[in-house]
């Protein structure tokens, strides 16, 4: 006799005995996926991450029973579907016997500029006074250090920012506010937008022209790599088709919120900057992944599409929008393409280079969503409009984000190559009681500078790389003198910890024991050196190489606020008393 099946199971074997094995398959789980994803039979692997947000949205976690019938209905291993789907902080993954968290969860940012606005104290408050159908949990940057300290209610920014009006927001229903101050469709057209995207597509325009027009501004990557983007665009445009778009929406670097302010209050500049890449480099595939910390962007983005598609305009290239699901590495570019491949996000080595095998092994040209901003401004009036609007020897400008301890924290568009001297006068002063101390000129990744060292211009390269440090992203986070530089150094590891792909031992181990070391009470600077270069030397992307960015500069500038150098934790020679 056969074995049985047990009631409420799935064989998922053919032929054969059956034999349960792992995780079974439960009908209940299966029928209630087929009546919430696509048919099985019209299901995409690179839409697994897609699938795992739907099933989540709806229920508020992920059962093992879920995935199990999601890999059931897909033809994936289980294992590939946990793999992906525990890879990502914003997926909950609730295994057999556990009880689901509260659907309610309220996430507190951590990072720098919100540690410093007291996040930490608070959300310690929250934790031990919440309710029971609600969750306080830490969270990285939101992408608001200019509202710090950010919090938000599921993925939901809100206005609450302190104790008390948290707790009175989780005693009311959630109530989310959709972006509506942003330019729509028609406003952006009336205003002169889409002309530069309709004459290229009558043949008015010369795309051979204007990506010579591109190539001669100092446009770059505003992503942080500041690679030059006419010269991609050319790179790419050599490569045999069908070529794609990726559209880094992904900003997740401790003190940079720009992409979101540019996509909530003017979308249609970057979606016209698409238009505008597909036809100079013969693009047909665009897919725009952005932050799942950004939700009514998302809901908004999705609405504005629909009309751009149903005026015709975009009938050259199909633009695919897809969310991330919480993965700082993800904003690296190669990391990003995986996920966009329904995989998890660990970066890829190189070579080959995106821009010759990417998105599907096709040549994938790959741009922050502020590069594309500014390409319809800079191909209708000129490369000289853009490079003559910086300082001498950085052209073009910039959009800083400043935040931490200044009066006005938020974006200041400026020239290529200024100082924080000027941003900071730029943002009204430093705030009330503080006294400029320290910045910090790129980010989580682009080390600590004493006030000392404020006149450096803030561009890539030049005299910030002589220090160790770069721009990045061009987010600026300004410290005062009653903040720790060896407490903020910490954070700063803690977060690189946290957001390791763990895919390289490098990055994976050494942060850790970075950590680890730094909370010592006299830390090992000997150690802690030795692991910031091999870190630097051996990590396979940005994120373990420059990691440790933070820490060696608070050693070099900042000596006398490491902890005591004195180690009296180390092992006594024989004899020794």
């Amino acid at each position: 006799m056969p074995d049985s099946i047990p009631e409420n199971t799935i064989n998922t074997r053919k032929k054969g005995r059956f034999k349960p094995k792992g995780r079974l398959v439960q009908r209940d789980n299966l029928i209630a996926l087929e009546q919430l994803l696509p048919p099985a039979s019209e299901m995409k692997r690179d839409m697994l991450i897609e699938y795992l947000h739907i099933i989540q949205d709806h229920a508020g976690h992920l059962s093992a029973g879920d995935l199990a019938a999601l890999a059931h209905m897909m033809r994936l291993p289980m294992a590939e579907v946990w793999e992906v789907a525990s890879f990502y902080d914003h997926f909950t993954l609730v295994k057999e016997g556990e009880m689901p968290p509260p659907q309610r969860t309220v996430r507190v940012c951590t990072s720098l500029s919100c540690m410093m606005a007291g996040s930490t104290e608070m959300l310690a408050e929250l934790q031990k006074n919440s309710p029971d159908d609600v969750r306080f949990v830490p969270a990285p940057c939101l992408g608001a250090c200019d509202k710090a300290p950010a919090v938000a209610d599921g993925h939901h920014l809100t206005e609450a920012r302190d104790t008390a009006a948290l707790s009175a927001l989780v005693s009311r229903p959630a109530h989310y506010q959709p972006v509506t101050s942003h330019i729509g469709f028609e406003d952006y057209q009336a205003q002169g937008g889409y002309r530069l995207a309709r004459q290229l597509s009558d043949g008015s325009a010369n795309s051979e022209k204007l990506l010579e027009s591109l190539d001669k501004s100092a446009l770059r990557g505003l992503g942080g790599a500041g690679f030059p983007t006419g010269r991609k665009w050319k790179i790419v445009a050599s490569q045999p088709a069908p070529r794609f778009l990726a559209v880094n929406g992904d900003e997740g670097e401790p003190g940079t919120f720009k992409d979101r302010f540019y996509l909530s209050t003017d979308p249609h500049r970057m979606l016209e900057g698409i238009l505008i890449a597909a036809h100079l480099v013969s693009i047909s595939k665009c897919y725009i992944y952005l932050r799942d910390e950004y939700p009514e962007i998302r809901d908004m983005l999705i609405a504005e599409l629909d009309l751009l598609k149903a005026s015709g305009l975009s009938d050259h290239v199909d633009i695919e929008l897809r969310r991330g699901a919480g993965a700082y590495i993800c904003g690296e570019e190669s990391a990003m393409i995986e996920s966009i491949e329904g995989k998890r996000g660990l970066p890829r080595h190189r070579p080959p280079y995106v821009a010759e095998r990417g998105l599907f092994g096709r040549p994938t040209l790959v741009n922050n969503v502020e590069t594309l901003f500014w390409v319809r401004d800079i191909l209708e009036q000129g490369p000289d409009w853009f490079n003559e609007q910086g300082k001498e020897g950085h052209p073009g400008f910039r959009t800083y984000s400043v935040s931490g301890r200044v009066a006005r924290p938020g974006l200041v568009k400026a020239a290529a190559g200024s100082t924080v001297t000027e941003l900071i006068e730029a943002c009204g002063g430093m705030a009330e009681g503080h006294e400029f101390k320290a910045y910090l000129p790129g980010g989580a990744s682009g080390g600590i500078l004493p006030a000392g060292k404020a006149d450096l211009p803030l561009d890539f390269g030049g005299a910030l790389a002589a220090e160790g440090c770069f721009v990045g992203s061009h987010a600026v986070v300004v410290l005062s003198q009653q903040d720790d530089m060896w407490q903020a150094a910490e954070n700063l590891l803690e977060f690189f910890t946290h957001e390791s792909c763990g895919q390289c031992t490098p990055c994976r181990s050494g942060t850790i024991k970075a950590v680890e070391e730094m909370a010592r009470p006299a830390p090992n600077t000997e150690i802690l050196g030795q692991l910031a270069s091999t870190m630097a030397d051996a990590s396979i992307c940005g994120l373990g190489q420059a990691a440790s960015n933070p820490l060696l500069s608070v050693m070099k500038h900042f000596p006398q606020e490491v902890p005591s150098q004195t180690h009296p934790n180390a092992e006594p020679e024989s004899g020794e008393s």
